[in-house]
C-alpha cells in the first residue's frame, strides 16, 4: 500500500526528487586522499610537531605511546567533528527535512557549489576520521573496529551505487539515511572525545571526572535512542520508495550501529564507577589523616 495515501502530509523526503548526489561523488578517491593527507599534515607537524608539547607539557610527554596516540587522535576528531557540524548543518537539514532542497539546490545563492557537494565532503571528512583512526591508534576495540570498517564502507558505498551505470533511486535516500547517521555520530559522540582528553589532563579528578563520564554515558545513549526514533521515522515514512534488498539491509545495519554505540555508553558507565570508586577511597582516607 502507498503510504503516502495513508498519511495525507508526507514528509518532504518521501515525496520530492533529490536527483543525482553531487559532480563531485566521482573524485570521492581525491576528496579521501586530501583529507587524509591534511590530517597527516595537522598530526605530524602541528599537533606532534609543537602544539601539544606547548599546550600540556609534562602532561603529554610522560604518557606512554598508546596513550599519546590515542590523545592526539581525540584532538583530531573532536576538533574536525565540530567542524563538520558547523558546515553540514545547513545543507543536512535542508535536504533531509525541508520541501525545496534537493541535492541539486546552491549551498548560496548564485554559487556553483551545492548542498550535495557539501554532503559528499563532509561525509568523506567523518569517513576520514575513522579510517586515520584505525591506521593511527594503537589499540582499538573489536566493537571500534567493526563500527568504523562497517561506516566506512556503509558511506563509501551510498555513494557508490548512485553513480552510473549503478545508480538506483532509492540511493539517494540512502546517502540521506547515511548523513542522519552521521550528524547523530558527530553530535552526540563529540564530547566523549574531550571527556577522555580531560581524563588524560586530570587523571586524580575523580569527582569531575565521575560527571563527565556519566553525561558521557547519557548523552551517547540518549543519541542512540533519538537517532533510532528519526532514521526509523525517515525509514517508514519513505518505505514505498526502497527495493527490497535496502528495505532489509538498512534496518541490519542500523541494528550495529546502535549496538556499537550502546557498548560505547556501558564503558562510560563503567568509567564514571570506577571513579566514584576512586572518589570514596579518596575521601575515606583523607577522613582517616585527619582523624
Amino acid at each position: 500500500m502507498d503510504l503516502s495515501k495513508r498519511h495525507p502530509h508526507p514528509i518532504p523526503l518521501g515525496t520530492k526528487q533529490l536527483g543525482p548526489i553531487s559532480d563531485l561523488a566521482p573524485f570521492s578517491a581525491l576528496i579521501i586522499s586530501l583529507v587524509l593527507v591534511i590530517f597527516f599534515l595537522v598530526r605530524f607537524y602541528v599537533l606532534e610537531g609543537f602544539l601539544i608539547r606547548r599546550l600540556y607539557g609534562s602532561i603529554y610527554t610522560e604518557m606512554s605511546e598508546l596513550n599519546r596516540r590515542g590523545f592526539v587522535n581525540h584532538h583530531i576528531a573532536g576538533v574536525t567533528k565540530v567542524i563538520i557540524l558547523v558546515v553540514a548543518a545547513y545543507p543536512f537539514i535542508s535536504v533531509a527535512f525541508c520541501k525545496g532542497p534537493s541535492f541539486n539546490t546552491p549551498f548560496v545563492k548564485g554559487s556553483v557549489v551545492t548542498l550535495g557537494d557539501m554532503l559528499i565532503v563532509v561525509a568523506q571528512i567523518l569517513i576520514g576520521i575513522y579510517i586515520f583512526e584505525l591506521i593511527y591508534r594503537v589499540k582499538l576495540s573489536p566493537v571500534a573496529v567493526m563500527h568504523h570498517v562497517g561506516t566506512i564502507f556503509i558511506g563509501q558505498a551510498a555513494i557508490a551505487i548512485s553513480l552510473r551505470p549503478l545508480r538506483e533511486p532509492d540511493t539517494y535516500i540512502e546517502f540521506v539515511l547515511c548523513t542522519v547517521w552521521g550528524a547523530f555520530d558527530a553530535v552526540f559522540e563529540l564530547f566523549p572525545h574531550f571527556a577522555i582528553i580531560l581524563y588524560r589532563v586530570f587523571p586524580r579528578r575523580h569527582q569531575l571526572l565521575s560527571r563527565i563520564f556519566l553525561i558521557s554515558c547519557f548523552s551517547t545513549a540518549v543519541g542512540t535512542l533519538t537517532e533510532t526514533v528519526v532514521t526509523m521515522w525517515l525509514f517508514g515514512s519513505t518505505w514505498d520508495r526502497w527495493r527490497l534488498a535496502f528495505k532489509v539491509v538498512t534496518p541490519v545495519l542500523h541494528l550495529a550501529f546502535s549496538a556499537a554505540q550502546i557498548h560505547g555508553s556501558l564503558v562510560f558507565w563503567r568509567m564514571y564507577r570506577r571513579q566514584k570508586r576512586f572518589q570514596k577511597e579518596a575521601d575515606t582516607e583523607a577522613e582517616l589523616l585527619g582523624k
